[in-house]
């Protein structure tokens, strides 16, 4: 069960359990010391606290509501309440945007003019480019070119907001490659940039940073939730709105926490992104932090597959790794064929379109959900809508999950 002593940590290094810490180039330590210390002090700043709230209400959205998907539950287990946290109706599509108007004032407050973002499944990359365009910040998106394939519409949508996006054409052209590339313009450019690193990933502060930013999700369901949910669901990435999700409710162990990854073609054919599928997952550093990840025996970082481009990620954010390590979290799997089912059914059944992501979640709910006793009340969290899926959810149709 969860250690109070590092249950809303990290400690003082970084380390959620053996997981996390700062393993970053000698160039970067002084800016990473530099964020951490500006974060600190503007997470005791009432006025930069004042600001965030205010863009949380004013600009983004909040609150969510907490909606149940009485006609989608139907679908899940005899007497089983199904609620969406409805991040997906925030301004932009996604929770991605709580992060970045988060770091966007930071860097506001740090005299950084220019902002950097890596992106996947376009979210993070438009999120950010709304940030800075309304903060008056210069703004370039790292994206691989197979992303940008799949999430043509992000990219026309973050031109549009002012961005630069600029896309990585090695390794598998996706997520991981972004990020390689974003960290090497911050390496080059620290003076005057900021990276707005857009999971709860990298080196010490952001996982813990990038958390921070999204624990308002989990604190709004408590406040909304009349007594407290039994279950909550989550996709699993990074796993920067699972973390936002769970966060409020990690100290509470009756309620379950349940992250799920993409088990792609399915984890027998190796095409999959769940790092914790395995009897034995793997502990490796990649992108300045210490976690589980799909490696070989030789230690290099193997290739994923998920049709959502956001859960198509070698990696695991640390918290998580820990928070599976000691058993405080469960973390599952669905497949693409699972997540496209279940992105139907909620269209069909609520009318509502989710992300491809957040599908994983839903699809999880859908194949175990005759297991959960009647009466259980589950809270998924709707991270992200389906826009800006819908052309590869025709592709996939017409050309089928090989096309």
């Amino acid at each position: 069960m969860a250690d109070p002593t590092i249950e809303r940590g990290p400690d003082a290094h970084g380390h959620f359990g053996r997981f996390g810490g700062r393993f970053a180039p000698e160039t970067l330590m002084s800016p990473l010391a530099e964020l951490e210390a500006a974060w600190t002090a503007a997470r005791n700043d009432p006025a930069f606290g004042a600001e965030l709230e205010r863009l949380r209400r004013d600009f983004c959205g909040r609150p969510t509501p907490l909606y149940r998907a009485r006609r989608f539950e139907a679908h899940v287990g005899p007497g089983v309440e199904v609620w969406l946290k409805r991040e997906d109706l925030l301004h932009t599509g996604a929770h991605k945007i709580n992060n970045t108007v988060g770091q966007g004032l930071l860097a506001v407050r740090m005299k950084k003019r220019r902002v950097i973002a890596e992106t996947g499944a376009g979210q993070h990359g438009v999120a950010t480019a709304a940030a800075a365009a309304h903060l008056g910040l210069d703004c370039v998106v790292y994206m691989g070119t197979e992303d940008m394939r799949r999430q043509a519409l992000n990219v026309e949508r973050m031109k549009l907001l002012g961005a630069e996006v600029r896309g990585v054409d090695s390794g598998q052209r996706t997520l991981k490659d972004a990020i390689n590339e974003a960290m090497r313009d911050w390496v080059t450019n620290v003076a005057d940039t900021h990276y707005i690193l857009g999971s709860v990933l990298g080196p010490h502060p952001f996982p813990a940073m990038v958390r921070d930013f999204h624990a308002v999700i989990g604190e709004e369901v408590r406040a909304q939730f009349a007594g407290r949910p039994d279950l909550l669901v989550a996709c699993v990435g990074g796993g920067s709105n699972a973390i936002g999700l769970f966060h409020a409710f990690v100290s509470d162990p009756a309620v379950k926490l349940v992250g799920v990854e993409a088990a792609g073609r399915g984890i027998a054919t190796g095409r999959h992104a769940a790092r914790l599928a395995s009897d034995a997952p793997t502990v490796g550093v990649l992108h300045g932090t210490e976690t589980f990840l799909l490696q070989d025996v030789d230690g290099q970082v193997r290739a994923t597959h998920s049709v959502s481009a956001g859960l198509d990620y070698p990696a695991i954010g640390p918290e998580h790794a820990w928070l599976h390590e000691c058993g405080r979290a469960r973390y599952e799997s669905a497949t693409d064929e699972e997540a496209l089912a279940a992105f139907a059914l909620l269209a069909r059944t609520e009318g509502i379109l989710p992300a491809l992501e957040s599908a994983h979640a839903l699809a999880w709910l859908v194949r175990e959900g005759r297991t959960l006793a009647p009466g259980t009340r589950v809270v998924v969290n709707l991270s992200g809508r389906g826009d800006k899926d819908v052309h590869e959810v025709l592709r996939v149709a017409v050309e089928g999950l090989d096309g």
